[in-house]
């Protein structure tokens, strides 16, 4: 996986001057984009789209010391103008293009290698787990994507089951683990700067099948799993296990993750500063035939 990751820097670099499309990343990553970008966010520590805006300020940077007018600059980065490339250069570098080639100031920032660091020797628990075919039933919402803290949408989600609706997923309730799962799915666009919006149903899993008109339900194809234990204070530690795992269990592990949704639950031992959560990763092995 990281060959891949270090591939598609090497064609960023060769097109930071075109419009780079989220299907020729993904190809060249051998990911979706929603795991490719999540994965890349959370080991680079920044959006693609801001790794990629980043080394085109760089480069336009060393162009403008070298003698390069502005308004080629600005033309061959595709800007209408050279106002609104100035504007945007100024906000990167804390200086106008016309200063840049006046004074030679030079702010850089390279290109990434990606590679695996090993520190502190934490290892992190988890299990492969192969789940039959099982259905999820609750309710469910689109909701704002949020990365940190508590999202509100989700909150306000879980106050409006009512009391049949409870009763009536704890009837249908028959696998592990016998509890509220929250299940994330079909993710739009742009939620690597936290944009957009995705389905988040509040639920149970079953074998049955939904009988009740007043809950919805999703089937959850048969799969291996990834599980993830921990413990701590919620939701810093949801997110934050969810964190390693793509920025240091999947690089390095021989598993890529399969296009199902994201589960997980969290148990409540009195209060929020000590819980205990699972999150489930649905994966597949790595095929190692991808070209380099």
């Amino acid at each position: 996986m990281l060959q891949e990751f270090n591939h598609l820097m090497d064609y960023i670099e060769a097109h930071l001057t075109e419009e780079i499309s989220g299907k020729e990343i993904s190809k060249i990553a051998g990911l979706s984009d929603y795991h490719f970008k999540r994965m890349f966010s959370y080991m680079a520590g920044m959006s693609l789209s801001e790794y990629i805006k980043n080394r085109r300020f760089s480069v336009a940077n060393a162009e403008l010391i070298n003698g390069a007018k502005v308004t080629d600059i600005a033309c061959k980065y595709g800007y209408r103008s050279i106002e609104g490339f100035s504007r945007a250069f100024r906000e990167w570098s804390g200086f106008l293009p016309s200063e840049i080639t006046k004074n030679k100031i030079q702010k850089s920032f390279p290109k990434f290698s990606f590679f695996i660091d090993i520190r502190g020797g934490i290892s992190m628990e988890f299990k492969i787990e192969r789940k039959e075919m099982f259905n999820i039933v609750g309710v469910s919402k689109r909701v704002p994507i949020q990365f940190e803290g508590e999202n509100n949408a989700i909150i306000e989600l879980a106050k409006t089951i009512t009391e049949q609706q409870r009763n009536q997923m704890h009837q249908l309730a028959d696998l592990y683990p016998h509890q509220v799962l929250n299940v994330s799915y079909d993710f739009d666009d742009g939620f690597l700067e936290e944009k957009g919006y995705l389905t988040h149903m509040i639920g149970f899993a079953t074998t049955k099948e939904n009988p009740f008109d007043h809950l919805e339900q999703i089937t959850i194809e048969e799969s291996l799993w990834a599980i993830f234990p921990n413990q701590g204070p919620f939701p810093s530690t949801l997110q934050e296990t969810t964190a390693k795992i793509y920025s240091e269990w999947l690089p390095s592990s021989d598993y890529e993750p399969a296009e199902l949704p994201g589960i997980s639950f969290t148990k409540y031992n009195a209060t929020s500063e000590n819980v205990y959560i699972e999150v489930w990763m649905a994966v597949k092995k790595k095929v190692n035939d991808k070209p380099g």
